[in-house]
């Protein structure tokens, strides 16, 4: 049955009242040259320094050079399908990622899309890569540590949440594996860990994600990686999609750390792109803004106040050395921005000392604020011990007859070396390291075989957590040492079941213990 005249009208006229006449307006520009990552056009007069660009065949770049007749542009993907004459359009936005609970657990890039082969990413919220750093009126002081579970650390360069610490020494000196051990100790502190992998090999990512796989760390983990065959431009972005990602949990009360693996890739993959966009080289061929670079990214870890919800960005960025050298650009660049660092020097890791740290060139300008009570007491002479044993270990090797005070300074400097050793993937809870430490300087370890320490050490713990566990759970409790008479008891205790020999270290001849 045909509709009536009327009917007919109605509808004509609801069409009218609902038609919107609205004209879109792309603003499309040429590609004028492309190659080695970077491409310039012209036709786009309007484009935003950091928007995000699209060419005619689905590629994305990023407005990086805003110049008087094009706009130098880096490509966020494979060039080899760009030509000249392309049409490349604006898209309005500026360069983001996805943010939010749904990135937990996953493998992405640096455009924040998934690249461990389980779908897509369930997520609507997004975060520009750049960002302005918290004000100084929004952030507090830094008085939570976090505990990287390495006794060496801990005790001497102690990190805090809201803190910036770099890690920084030759390549293969064991700087990786820091980080994926400090990761492995956030497992229940109600912590968020992103590691953002620069310029690494894909199999070596592999491995780390496997290793915190095994751990249980992907629970609360991110990886983002941007790895050594990828154009330079996703080793430049990395870690400002790394630092957006963070500040999705910072700024709902979360406490995130971040771990950039290293800045050193990333530096040299900026050179590469100024270089290409035909910025002047200054110092070392580094385009003059490359301090910029770090500063504005590093800045943005913060512990904020309370009334923005308490919560923190810990930052650890590593940068490599060549042949030690802490004086060169890249690293002068970044312990000025840094609150202090972690120098792993080469001879120490070769020679056995493993982390490998540094105790003389090693600082935390935090200090003792991102440390426990209990810590401060016992760790507080180990520094300058550690300090004046490496002095006289160099000067009494040309000697051999020494004082009775010379020669207990130096055994006690060979325990305590001995004591800051530490496996890999072995991380030691804050209480342990407290007790370990209170033994250390109360003279307990002084008459006990170097040899015979790690043993004595690991089965400590296991006879402390079985025998006194109310030990552990009162430093838990009040971050305080429990009396001293109580933890010289125990330690007496343990001493006397360890070995009967324990007061005569020239006497080789060990019992087991009794546990």
């Amino acid at each position: 049955m045909g509709l009536k005249a009327e009917e007919i009208s109605s509808l004509i006229k609801q069409q009218i009242e609902g038609f919107r006449n609205e004209l879109v307006v792309d603003e499309v520009g040429t590609v004028s040259y492309v190659g080695d990552g970077i491409a310039r056009a012209y036709g786009l007069e309007n484009a935003m320094a950091g928007e995000l660009l699209e060419f005619s065949n689905g590629v994305y770049g990023m407005a990086q050079n805003l110049e008087t007749n094009d706009v130098g542009i880096i490509i966020l993907g494979p060039f080899e399908g760009i030509v000249e004459g392309d049409t490349v359009k604006r898209t309005g936005r500026i360069m983001e990622v996805p943010v939010g609970d749904a990135m937990i657990g996953r493998v992405v890039n640096s455009l924040g899309r998934p690249i461990d082969g389980l779908g897509e990413i369930q997520t609507t919220k997004m975060r520009p890569v750049e960002a302005a750093a918290p004000g100084v009126m929004d952030r507090q002081s830094v008085f939570e540590p976090l505990q990287t579970g390495i006794k060496g650390i801990d005790a001497l360069v102690p990190i805090g949440r809201g803190q910036r610490e770099l890690v920084i020494g030759d390549r293969k000196t064991g700087k990786t594996s820091l980080a994926i051990d400090t990761i492995i100790n956030q497992k229940g502190q109600d912590t968020i860990c992103i590691y953002v992998a620069i310029g690494q090999k894909e199999s070596t990512v592999r491995s780390q994600v496997e290793i915190l796989k095994r751990f249980g760390a992907m629970d609360y983990s991110i990886v983002l990686t941007a790895s050594a065959s990828q154009p330079a431009p996703l080793l430049y972005l990395a870690p400002y999609s790394g630092l957006a990602m963070a500040e999705e949990f910072m700024y709902n009360g979360k406490h995130v750390l971040i771990v950039f693996d290293d800045l050193t890739k990333q530096a040299a993959a900026y050179r590469e792109l100024s270089l290409l966009l035909r910025r002047p080289p200054g110092r070392e061929a580094y385009p003059g803004d490359v301090f910029y670079l770090h500063s504005r990214m590093l800045e943005r870890a913060a512990k904020l106040n309370d009334a923005l919800g308490g919560g923190s960005i810990t930052a650890i960025p590593f940068v490599e050395t060549q042949a030690g050298d802490i004086s060169a650009y890249i690293p002068t660049n970044v312990i000025s921005i840094t609150d202090g660092q972690i120098f792993l020097e080469s001879d120490l890791f070769y020679s056995g000392v493993r982390p490998a740290l540094a105790a003389g060139l090693s600082v935390s300008r935090v200090g003792g604020a991102a440390q426990i009570k209990a810590m401060k007491k016992v760790s507080g002479t180990l520094r300058l011990d550690l300090a004046s044993f490496r002095e006289l270990e160099a000067f009494t090797q040309f000697g051999s007859d020494l004082d009775a005070a010379t020669q207990a300074k130096l055994n006690r400097g060979h325990r305590t070396v001995e004591i800051l050793k530490q496996g890999l993937h072995e991380v030691i809870s804050v209480e342990n390291q407290v007790l370990i430490f209170y033994a250390l300087t109360h003279g307990f370890l002084d008459t006990i075989s170097i040899s015979e320490l790690g043993r004595f050490e690991k089965e400590f713990y296991e006879y402390v957590g079985n025998q006194h566990q109310e030990i552990i759970d009162e430093i838990a409790e009040t971050k305080d040492l429990p009396d001293s008479e109580k933890i010289d008891a125990v330690i007496n205790e343990f001493i006397d079941n360890f070995f009967t020999s324990a007061i005569d270290p020239d006497n080789a001849e060990y019992m087991p213990g009794t546990m």
